[in-house]
């Protein structure tokens, strides 16, 4: 069996306890189980070697200099991640070894876009005559033909494939599913299973957090979106402890009803360290006046509550604030459900910012063109890279907006962000290289981001191995993009709840170290928000989230 990650924060490597790479490794205490890790910026260096070496010593070195550049961006990074994706799908000789294939997918938005690759570059192959697409000549895309289709073909077949989604017993994780469940249907993925992780039924009855947590799991699951009613499903109980090793692993299939280790409530609220509330980050972040506030995290830590409370919070001290997100799957508005002064809500959807940039292209440049260089300029807009390039203007015009006012961006899982951060790396090298010939000084959203002054970058996570190693990574990432994180949010923090149920009291005495980790090393400025026993949905229970 081969497990593979496709996810650009994958933290495969701690959960097997074993260093991967791009390559199938051995897992230790595992006998027949490989593991890889798709890297997609390794993919990516390895996909612009092979298209630029054949020019070198041929053209001017400027020239292939530019043609570095130009597959610098999200886009070649997201091609080829989607090779190695399509080899595994569409390559039976890259299967042949190993009975099964098991991928562990990016969050929902980023997985959604690989999946849909397969059939969109195939598509605009068969449609595309004019021999060039945004990553340059066609010759190479042309030879994998046959590996897209029999990739989008292997998604389609149920005896081949299964998808499993995977969600947490709350509300808004469960109307994701549904959602994701319903696009990968209209892209013929129809073979799926439903899997509800981590619900919780309390042993404590006088405890009123193990009451409310199991009642909002509950009602969650009541509610559950009809679609997903129709699937297979299977639930797995809330586990005292992390899911970290091969042993651990091979328990959770072996033995679902594990009884928790015993743990003393008090000793949990005696070690954890104080920390200043989240009242007070805002405070910092008013006293500018204006700016970008950008929330980023993996899925499921609750980045869109979080914006949601900051920007109702700038708002209510009479500042104007634009709340945006750039997640395929986010709904800021259903978080508000309400309307506030000062507070203004958009989204920004792929599909409706590509069609609004092909008009745009087609009115402009395409608007005196005679008809073969316009079907030339339409095959090319039709290009999934167009949808790069879409999302990125109207992310970079979100960023300008932030000179009168403050900007909230709510992020896409980290994953999706940082392909949208690579977009905005590339435009950027692509502008100062011809800064000179432009008049005054050139700011581009890159430098924005940059700028400590201008934006606020918030990583969300909660205190749990996992998300915290992947927090960490994300870290380290916008470091390398010259962006330093303003502070982080320890969300939904059991410890600052203080619960009294043993298995509950358990998890918050797990919680400490995770949360000194974060403290001592990783993070100038934390706030820790605690677990919520009413889902914060609304103006007033938001606004209880930025009290003191």
């Amino acid at each position: 069996m081969l497990l593979v990650s496709t996810d650009p924060a994958s933290n495969l490597d701690a959960v097997m306890e074993t260093q991967l790479s791009g390559e199938p490794t051995p897992v230790p205490g595992a006998p027949g189980l490989d593991a890889l890790n798709i890297d997609p910026e390794a993919a990516a260096r390895e996909y612009r070697e092979q298209t630029v070496a054949p020019y070198r010593g041929v053209l001017p070195d400027e020239t292939v200099k530019q043609m570095e550049e130009q597959l610098a961006g999200a886009c070649a990074v997201e091609i080829a991640a989607f090779d190695r994706f399509a080899r595994l799908l569409g390559n039976t000789e890259a299967n042949n070894p190993y009975d099964h294939v098991v991928l562990d997918t990016a969050p929902t938005g980023h997985t959604l876009r690989l999946l849909q690759l397969p059939a969109a570059w195939s598509g605009f192959l068969e449609t595309n005559t004019s021999g060039a697409s945004c990553l340059g000549p066609l010759s190479g895309l042309e030879s994998q033909r046959t590996l897209y289709a029999n990739a989008a073909n292997a998604l389609a077949n149920g005896s081949m494939t299964t998808l499993v989604l995977v969600a947490r017993p709350e509300r808004s994780a469960l109307e994701e599913a549904s959602r994701t469940s319903a696009e990968l249907a209209a892209l013929g993925v129809t073979n799926q299973r439903l899997v509800v992780n981590g619900v919780f039924r309390a042993s404590e009855a006088a405890d009123p957090i193990a009451v409310a947590l199991e009642r909002q799991g509950r009602e969650a699951l009541a509610t559950m979106p009809a679609s997903l009613r129709t699937l297979p499903d299977e639930q797995i109980p809330l586990l005292a402890h992390d899911l970290i090793g091969v042993p651990v692993l091979r328990a959770l299939v072996a033995d679902r009803e594990q009884t928790p280790r015993a743990a003393d409530a008090k000793a949990t609220q005696a070690t954890l360290p104080s920390f200043p509330p989240l009242a007070e980050l805002v405070d910092e972040i008013a006293a500018a006046g204006h700016g970008v506030v950008m929330v980023m995290g993996k899925g499921g830590v609750g980045k869109t509550t979080l914006a949601a409370a900051i920007a109702l919070e700038l708002a209510h001290r009479g500042l104007p604030v634009h709340l945006t997100t750039t997640d395929p799957a986010g709904n800021v508005g259903a978080v508000v459900d309400g309307e506030a002064a000062g507070l203004t809500l958009s989204r920004i959807d792929p599909k409706i910012e590509t069609r609004a940039y092909v008009e745009h292209v087609l009115a402009t440049a395409g608007a005196n063109l005679d008809r073969d260089a316009r079907s030339l300029l339409e095959e090319d807009l039709r290009s999934p890279c167009t949808e790069e390039i879409a999302v990125f203007q109207a992310f970079s015009h979100k960023l300008s907006e932030a000179q009168q006012g403050f900007v909230v961006l709510d992020t896409a899982p980290t994953g999706h962000s940082l392909l949208l951060l690579d977009a905005t790396g590339a435009y950027h090298r692509e502008v100062m290289r011809n800064a000179a010939k432009l008049p005054g000084r050139v700011v581009t959203p890159l430098l924005r981001l940059q700028d400590p002054h201008y934006t606020r970058v918030l990583i969300v996570t909660i205190p749990e191995v996992t998300p915290v190693l992947e927090a960490a990574q994300l870290q380290e990432d916008l470091r390398r993009a010259g962006i330093e994180p303003f502070a982080w949010v320890l969300n939904r923090s059991l410890a600052a709840a203080a619960p009294m149920d043993r298995l509950l009291a358990t998890r918050a005495q797990a919680e400490i170290r995770h949360v000194d980790r974060v403290r001592a090393s990783l993070a100038r400025r934390v706030a820790l928000v605690p677990w919520q026993a009413e889902e914060p949905i609304g103006l007033k229970r938001l606004r209880n989230l930025t009290r003191r």
